[in-house]
């Protein structure tokens, strides 16, 4: 799919329409009615494009849509799926379900930035990007066909994995929270503290130390603070693991 990115980025999407058309449906699983709603749905704000009422064409409205549709599904699906559940648990459930790390492993597996048309370097782009091209692709099925395809889909691509209550129950949907809950449950001191990074990469790193009573317990760098700071609570846990599993 690369040479479609190359592709789109460069002509007209009415001129690619038909190709773009193929490589859409056989995402989503039928042909869609409105393919320049989907083109919507892969185009970055970078590109500056504008409707003839003046609305702004890119993905960020139906991003925010699919967002609320996906919510609802994933919902639904836990209270059907867990009767004994209260609302704190199927909260907490559905936090594990829409974590951003699964959304944006389900866009890289569906390889959806292959689609996406901007200005921008691709490379630039965090991990977020094929998350929030998810939720977008599922705002413009709703808009397209609605409800009951997007359900489809949903249940297809992304709830598949959660059919086993108990397995998500037992999922760590943050290390960060968890780490930090030990920390207060036991009195221990920690701190996250921000670094200067020295690495050469063309994208910005933030480089997070990570300190257990006093002690540097983990080190990470990512391209963001609240990843970096995710990451090295991650070897925390591990590091501690015994003792959290404990308590």
């Amino acid at each position: 799919m690369n040479w479609l990115k190359k592709i789109l980025t460069k002509q007209s999407p009415i001129n690619n329409s038909g190709i773009f058309c193929s490589e859409i449906s056989k995402v989503i699983g039928y042909k869609p009615k409105n393919t320049l709603l989907f083109e919507t749905a892969f185009t970055h704000r970078s590109l500056n494009k504008i409707g003839i009422t003046g609305e702004p064409l890119n993905y960020e409205r139906l991003e925010f849509l699919g967002d609320a549709i996906l919510g609802s599904v994933i919902a639904a699906f836990l209270y059907k799926n867990a009767p004994k559940g209260d609302e704190g648990y199927l909260t907490q459930m559905r936090s594990k379900i829409v974590n951003r790390s699964y959304l944006n492993s389900i866009g890289k597996k569906l390889q959806l930035i292959d689609l996406v048309r901007t200005k921008a370097n691709i490379h630039n782009f965090g991990d977020n990007i094929n998350g929030n091209l998810l939720e977008a692709l599922i705002g413009a099925i709703y808009v397209d066909t609605g409800f009951t395809a997007c359900e489809n889909f949903i249940f297809k691509n992304i709830l598949i994995d959660f059919k086993d209550l108990e397995h998500l129950e037992n999922k760590i949907s943050s290390y960060k929270s968890l780490f930090i809950e030990y920390c207060q449950k036991n009195k221990c001191t920690f701190k996250f503290e921000n670094c200067d990074d020295n690495g050469k990469d063309n994208v910005k790193h933030f480089y997070i130390k990570l300190y257990f009573n006093d002690a540097v317990i983990a080190r990470a760098r990512a391209t963001s603070k609240k990843k970096a700071e995710e990451k090295a609570a991650h070897r925390a846990y591990f590091a501690l693991q015994n003792q959290i599993l404990q308590h």
